[in-house]
Order: C-alpha cells, then structure tokens, then sequence
C-alpha cells in the first residue's frame, strides 16, 4: 500500500472540492454542447447503477414487509382478543333474550294477553325546513289523498322526530322535538320516572318536572310516555345528557338536521286535538 505524507494528504483534501466543482461545470458545459451524450451517459449511469438499487432495496423491502407483518398480527391479536370478549357480551345477551322472551310468552298465555294493532303509516320526503309558525318544522310533500292528519307521531330510522301540526292537500308539517313549542310526555327507562321533555330551539330538548328524590342520571334511556293519551309509551327518543351548565338534557336518537325521509304512523290516539276542537271559554260581558 502507497504511504502517503501528512502535507499531501491534506493538499488532496484542499483540492477535493475545487476539482468537484471544476467537473460540475464541466459536465454542464458538455450538456450544452452535446445534450444527447449526457443522456446518454446519464442513461448508462442509471442502467450501471440499478442492479446496486434493487440489491439494495431487497432488504430493506423484507425488513418493511417484515415489520408490517409483525404489526398486521400484533392488531391481529388485539383485533381476536375484542371479538372473543364482544361475542361473550353477545352470547350473555342472548341468553337474556330468550330467557326473557320465554317468560313473555308463558305470561302471555296465562293473561290472555291480545296484541296491539300495528299502527298504519305512510312516508314522505322531507321538501323544506323551517317556516311558519314554529322555528323548529319541516315541510313534507304528500300526494292527493294520502290519509294524514293533525297528532300524528313523526319518526326517522333511528327514533322520534316530531308531530304533524298541519295538514295540506298535497303538503304537511311536521313540529319538530327541539322546538320551543314542543312539549313530550316521557320515560327514563331506567328509573321508569316520568318527566317533561321541552324543546329550546337548539339541538337537544331540556327535561322537566321529573319526581323529587329521582334526578335523571346521565346515559338514561329516554322514551315516550303514554300520558294524556297523547303518545304511544315506548317510542325510543334519546338519552340523557347532563350540560355544563347542570341542566339534564335529551340526546336525540333522530337525526334532525339531516331529515330526508319520514315516517307518519297513526296510533288512532285523540290526545292532540286541533284547534277548531278545544272549547274556548265565552268572553265576560261588561257589567
């Protein structure tokens, strides 16, 4: 091996860099004089120097592929170890269903117990929001005919949305449950305490009125209440959720600012009488 002195080692150092940039702006020189040699050469370089970058990227692509796998099956694992225990919930619910439903059916039977008529509805697609007298109403499109009235329950796929409040020829409006003027008799599932759901204008109606000594807990199921024969006891509304302010609160299972198509079941039920139908009392004469 060639011994090199410690002042020409340094001397090649110092020229390293000038003899880098004298070929740079040779190369670039050349490339003006004669674009397709340096293509040329540039195309040698990259097919010489391919082989060195697959060779190169084989293992760095098998240690990826290695790590992903690695990770694919630690997710794996986890995703296993979520299913066993969702199915355990499942395997524990059904047991409760069936025990409860063969407990349904044998009381059932000893009571003589007659099933409801399902109600009749008919759908109708949502057209327009808000107008009117209420801040809180969509506007359907019906057809000619379509056998609707006033008190009727309004519901979307998830739960209850409202009321029918007008009816039209060919339209009807329905009196949504985050009005102001909205006022729903419901349940709390859990504690079966009846309470006032009122609407504010904003997405979640306020509770009130419910029994001394049962305050709704956050996470209470919320449904209809059969009171004043107004509406049918179990429609599913929502949940309770308590504000920052400490006012309980309905979250709405339906989803009322993205109303498209609705629901109009008939429960036959009287308790929302239209206008025309309340007495009114007679004014006092002047004395």
């Amino acid at each position: 091996m060639i011994q090199l002195s410690i002042p020409l080692r340094q001397a090649l150092a110092r020229l390293t860099l000038p003899v880098l940039i004298a070929a740079a702006f040779g190369a670039m020189l050349l490339g003006k004089a004669d674009a397709r040699l340096i293509e040329r050469a540039r195309i040698a370089l990259a097919d010489a120097l391919t082989p060195v970058w697959a060779a190169v990227q084989q293992p760095i692509a098998a240690l990826r592929q290695a790590a992903e796998e690695v990770a694919g099956l630690w997710s794996l694992r986890a995703e296993n170890e979520r299913l066993r225990a969702e199915n355990e919930r499942l395997r524990r619910w059904q047991d409760t269903a069936l025990a409860l439903e063969a407990e349904n059916a044998l009381l059932r039977r000893q009571l003589a117990w007659i099933p409801e008529p399902a109600p009749s509805f008919v759908t109708a697609r949502v057209v327009a929001d808000g107008g009117g007298t209420y801040a809180r109403a969509v506007l359907l499109a019906l057809q000619p005919g379509t056998p609707v009235r006033k008190g009727q329950v309004a519901l979307d796929e998830r739960g209850f949305v409202g009321r029918v409040t007008e009816v039209g020829s060919r339209s009807a409006r329905v009196l949504l449950a985050t009005d102001i003027n909205s006022r729903i008799p419901v349940v709390l599932e859990a504690s079966r305490a009846r309470a006032m759901m009122v609407g504010t204008n904003g997405a979640r109606p306020r509770l009130q009125h419910w029994p001394e000594g049962q305050l709704p807990r956050d996470g209470d199921r919320v449904v209809t209440s059969a009171e004043a024969n107004a509406f049918p006891a179990g429609l599913p509304v929502g949940v309770v959720r308590w504000s920052e302010s400490g006012t309980p609160e309905v979250e709405l299972f339906a989803r009322l600012d993205r109303l498209d198509v609705v629901r109009l079941f008939d429960f036959g039920l009287s308790g929302i009488l239209p206008p025309e139908a309340v007495a009114r009392p007679e004014p006092r004469g002047r004395r």
